[in-house]
């Protein structure tokens, strides 16, 4: 079952999460210096810890609704990792020296979308089996 969609999705999540902070700017400061996630703690720990969800979940095949869980999480965490990015753009100029947002924002929205799909498969999969268990 590692073989199935989801695990190509979660994989792509992995992938994100883990790579694209360190390599992608979150955003510019006035100065013309780029900020990315390893300096910012609380984004660097939940670029990680969403990565590490994926990736645990990419294991648990076997148990497809702790999986699903583990997704649904996942995406709750990017939407918190979101609104903090949101949070901080807002902010009143002046306090954050936020000159120009990277492309390095939008990495949850992907996030949350490879999740998304990956749950769709996770339910599409869990149908599969009850269906078949109907039948026996």
């Amino acid at each position: 079952m590692i073989q199935r969609i989801q695990t190509i999705y979660l994989f792509i999540v992995v992938l994100i999460a883990a790579i694209l902070p360190f390599l992608i700017p979150i955003w510019t400061t006035e100065s013309g210096e780029e900020v990315f996630a390893i300096d910012k703690v609380v984004v660097l720990g939940a670029f990680l810890l969403s990565s590490l969800l994926a990736l645990i979940s990419i294991f648990l095949f076997k148990n497809r609704k702790l999986q699903f869980v583990m997704g649904r999480l996942n995406i709750i965490l990017n939407f918190f990792l979101l609104g903090f990015f949101v949070y901080w753009t807002l902010i009143v100029p002046g306090e954050m020296q936020i000159s120009e947002k990277g492309i390095g924002m939008l990495i949850p929205i992907i996030s949350i979308v490879f999740l998304a799909l990956a749950n769709k498969a996770i339910k599409k999969d869990e149908a599969l089996v009850k269906s078949v268990d109907r039948l026996r």
